[in-house]
């Protein structure tokens, strides 16, 4: 149905020629997702080269290909649904019939919330193998990155349910495929499935899972759908479609899956048995390490006839998690006012994975009422996982502004605005110097007024740089932004041999010239690329240590080791292979230019 709207709509990219699942047809999905506007892609003649393997099962990707194939998908603007959400929160005891007839229309709309089991099979699925019939080297499943430990399903609606089966939970975690029958889930301390996982483990039982592929793609939103815990993610999608989420049981356990998806999964997982996952180039655009997860031994799949695998790519930005989270940022802020009502609006941008950093506009009622806000976020849900976080009043330039919202923080920032202190942080942070546990950094200008008394004497770049490299042969070069602001950015590139902080301190001679100073590597960075840059120093901090709020300040986003104190190990960049992308190219599959390179980072430069 999805792929018929979007062929209709001229966006839909079929191709028919054999393409290798291993780095090939990812690569394309990739690079396409990245374009200004990009297209669904269909590969009806999947291959693996490397196993010499013809697949009868055709890959779907880019689903969510920008911001109006994603208003399609939800079948109107996701700001509309969260109208409607803010519209069942606010209701009142009605005070007249037509109050009352009208916060009846708007209760009526629930009944459809609730998810429709039926204790039947899908008469969608008509392919089952089960027992020693189960393989999973009939779908073709993807080797994403050069580096990746093996095929990963990436865009598997994870179903799993609590001991008493009280709470029923879907997820997105990808998969490691490790044989033809067994698969590993990287579901993180975090999340619901993994709290499952340890109830199962106390009493030891064997913990049932599910992995239903393809059907609507509103499914695989909602997998990611931000809930508290306890609530079934696929009440938002009745709630969305105005019509129940139908689910069928599963064969061999009792867990109830969406009846029209193209491909189920059915397992069990040993709590007894951990297995090392990874590595995985993942949405952070760093390779996450080898760590232990549980196994999953797979006891059915049930397929489509006319099946189609639907898998997402995940690293550096933008990719389709760009557009997935754009719908759950602007669906989700009603339900975040709830508990703070003094926010206006909120903005998680997709070069800063998300998580690295969020843009809020509050309405600021007394000293520190921001700081407050602060706190609840870092204290509750997943938003406990955002390490930087930014208050301006609404009067602040539109938060997708970045320009004209880094113009007003700057002309406002002062060292008394920073908040620096520690909380949880996401398992796949890998500047943390303790996995789960690092530093938090919040800047509030929203008590700030204009700075007018600035005595910054800014110099032009070549001038700052030649006294920077007096005082420190590892300074390659810098670059000045926002010169015209009392706060301008300093970015340098060094060739690190020694802590950054003991360049912070040698350079604190030049306060006369400076006020923010963000240290970067020599290796992969563009200081005319400030998108990419943004990741970069997102991604590589963790405040309390990289952070320095003196006579000016510091931010050291370089690449951390043991002379920092660092004892984790360092990831490295998510990078397309060199070889398929010029294979691509020459058979004229791809179409991009070195600009268009450059500026994604999409291969490694010598």
């Amino acid at each position: 149905m999805f792929l018929e709207i979007a062929k209709q709509k001229g966006r839909l990219k079929v191709f028919d020629e054999p393409l290798d699942v291993n780095l090939e047809i990812p690569h394309i999905a990739y690079i396409e997702i990245k374009k200004e506007k990009p297209n669904v892609l269909l590969f009806t003649n999947p291959i693996d080269s490397l196993e010499d393997r013809k697949y009868n099962i055709p890959v779907v990707m880019n689903l969510f290909a920008g911001f109006d194939m994603t208003e399609v998908i939800f079948g109107k603007h996701p700001d509309d649904i969260a109208k409607e959400i803010e519209q069942i929160l606010k209701i009142k005891p009605p005070t007249n019939i037509q109050e009352k007839i009208s916060s009846f229309k708007k209760l009526f709309q629930l009944k459809s919330v609730f998810p429709k089991r039926k204790n039947k099979k899908s008469t969608f699925r008509q392919v089952h193998y089960l027992g020693n019939e189960v393989n999973l080297d009939k779908i073709p499943i993807l080797k994403t990155w050069s580096k990746d430990a093996g095929k990963f399903i990436t865009a598997g609606q994870i179903y799993t349910q609590s001991l008493d089966a009280s709470i029923s939970n879907v997820g997105m975690y990808r998969l490691q495929k490790l044989s033809h029958n067994q698969l590993i889930a990287h579901w993180q301390v975090h999340k619901d499935a993994n709290h499952f996982f340890h109830e199962y483990k106390r009493y030891g039982k064997k913990m049932p899972v599910a992995i239903a592929i393809g059907g609507d793609p509103l499914y695989t939103w909602c997998g990611q759908a931000p809930m508290p815990y306890g609530i079934f993610e696929l009440l938002l999608y009745g709630f969305i479609r105005k019509k129940p989420a139908k689910l069928v049981k599963c064969i061999t356990n009792d867990l109830y899956v969406p009846e029209d998806a193209d491909i189920i999964i059915e397992g069990e997982v040993n709590p007894d048995i951990l297995v090392p996952e990874g590595p995985f180039g993942d949405h952070t655009g760093y390779y996450t390490p080898i760590e232990m997860f549980p196994l999953i031994d797979v006891k059915a799949i049930t397929i489509k006839k006319e099946a189609i695998y639907y898998a997402t790519v995940v690293g550096k930005p933008p990719c389709e998690d760009k557009y997935m989270g754009w719908a759950t940022e602007r669906i989700f802020l009603p339900l975040l006012k709830t508990t703070n009502p003094d926010i206006v609006d909120y903005h998680m941008p997709e070069n800063a994975v998300f998580h690295n950093l969020i843009l809020t506009k509050i309405n600021p009622l007394y000293k520190g009422h921001a700081k407050q806000i602060m706190h609840a976020f870092w204290g509750v849900g997943q938003m406990s996982f955002v390490k930087h976080a930014i208050f301006v009043k609404k009067d602040a330039p539109d938060l997708t502004d970045y320009k004209g919202l880094a113009y007003y923080v700057l002309n406002r920032l002062t060292p008394e605005n920073i908040l620096i202190t520690q909380g949880v942080v996401d398992q796949l942070d890998h500047a943390s110097y303790e996995e789960l546990v690092g530093g938090k950094l919040g800047i509030d200008v929203t008590q700030s007024g204009t700075i007018t008394d600035s005595n910054l004497s800014v110099l032009e770049d070549k001038e700052l740089e030649e006294k920077f490299k007096s005082l420190d042969s590892s300074v390659v070069e810098l670059k000045q932004f926002f010169k015209d602001t009392p706060n301008p950015i300093t970015v340098v590139k060094v060739k690190k041999s020694k802590p950054m902080r003991e360049l912070f301190k040698k350079i604190k001679k030049l306060k006369d010239h400076l006020k923010i100073v963000i240290f970067i590597d020599d290796y992969q960075n563009d200081l005319d690329n400030p998108y990419m840059l943004v990741w970069r120093i997102t991604n590589n901090i963790d405040a309390l240590y990289d952070v320095w709020v003196e006579d000016i300040i510091g931010i050291d986003a370089t690449v951390k080791t043991s002379i920092d104190g660092y004892k984790r190990k360092w990831p490295s960049d998510v990078f397309c292979d060199k070889q398929v992308i010029s294979r691509l190219a020459k058979k004229g599959i791809i179409k991009i230019d070195e600009n268009f390179i450059k500026k994604y980072q999409i291969i490694e430069t010598d």
